[in-house]
């Protein structure tokens, strides 16, 4: 009798079929999901960036465009208002806006926030955060084309409630900052400095914000060195932080699979508390929704998944 186990196996062989050289290798991308954020009557809004759209998953399960152009969107926030307000970069393609803009979704109306600084366009808008005031953290590095980069600084920005914008961190203090978060106090600034470069920062730093908003005392919270580092960024109500980080085929030089895909929870001290594995390529960010904030959205590929948590998110709408 034939061991059908056995007669399954891979005959040693069947590496004479292909290079020696050759690595699995990722071809082609159909979607890249990234930004959830979720509204007072749980729906989740979520970009597709590489089709130049955002999404709607409404509460009853289904699911539609949302905004088509959306000028390259990637992260996605509701402010204490509940306004949707958004970062539209350049990655993917043309017809990225390079700014941050806010929707009203009562009247739809679509309100740009900032396009410019001191005259010169944004490289590439990519997460947010807000405050309970409705101050705005925005980060704007380049992982595109970088010759569309009118300034040289990748940086972090601050805009006021009075519509004015300030830069609060650029390099060498860091070197390409990717998602960003606040503690649940509105203290503390925490920021995903992502450099898929080889040898580049994969780092989680912690800032102390003033009352006038900037950014002070830099701490290392944690390294994802020498795999993937995180992508989006998100906290619980015990100040522990959520990251979105991790790849299984990397796509470039300087790029490991070492950290497996997954939300790794992480406290502001540095210890890694827990990890969630999500079996997807390129997981790029999640939000917390739910009636009891226990429900953690994940942006990863062509995929919207969800999970949930022994803890509730914290946000700051509704």
């Amino acid at each position: 009798m034939t061991n059908s186990s056995s007669s399954r196996r891979p005959d040693p062989k069947i590496t004479d079929w292909v290079a020696s050289s050759s690595e699995l290798s990722s071809a082609a991308i159909l979607a890249f999901t990234e930004g959830p954020a979720v509204d007072a009557e749980e729906n989740i809004f979520f970009s597709d960036i590489i089709n130049n759209r955002i999404m709607k998953l409404s509460n009853e399960g289904v699911i539609s465009v949302f905004r088509e152009n959306s000028g390259r969107t990637n992260g996605n926030m509701f402010d204490p208002e509940g306004r949707l307000v958004s970062c539209e970069g350049s990655e993917m393609g043309p017809g990225g806006g390079r700014r941050v803009v806010r929707t009203n979704m009562k009247t739809s109306q679509v309100e740009v926030l900032t396009e410019r600084f001191q005259g010169s366009r944004y490289n590439s808008p990519n997460d947010l955060a807000i405050d309970l005031q409705g101050r705005i953290y925005f980060t704007d590095p380049c992982y595109g084309d970088r010759t569309l980069m009118e300034m040289e600084e990748e940086a972090v920005y601050l805009i006021e409630i009075d519509g004015s914008v300030r830069r609060v961190l650029q390099q060498p203090v860091i070197q390409r900052p990717n998602g960003v978060t606040l503690s649940p106090d509105g203290k503390t600034l925490y920021l995903v400095d992502s450099n898929h470069e080889s040898g580049g920062n994969r780092k989680i730093w912690s800032f102390e914000i003033s009352e006038e908003g900037n950014l002070e005392n830099q701490k290392l919270v944690y390294d994802f060195a020498p795999g993937r580092g995180g992508d989006g960024i998100r906290i619980d109500q015990k100040g522990n932080l959520w990251v979105a980080a991790g790849i299984i085929i990397p796509r470039r030089d300087g790029e490991t699979s070492l950290n497996p895909p997954g939300l790794y929870n992480i406290d502001p001290t540095g210890e890694l508390l827990g990890f969630i594995g999500v079996p997807e390529d390129l997981i790029t960010n999640l939000a917390f929704g739910g009636p009891d904030k226990r429900t953690a959205y994940v942006t990863a590929g062509k995929t919207l998944f969800k999970v949930r948590t022994n803890v509730a998110g914290w946000t700051v709408y509704p």
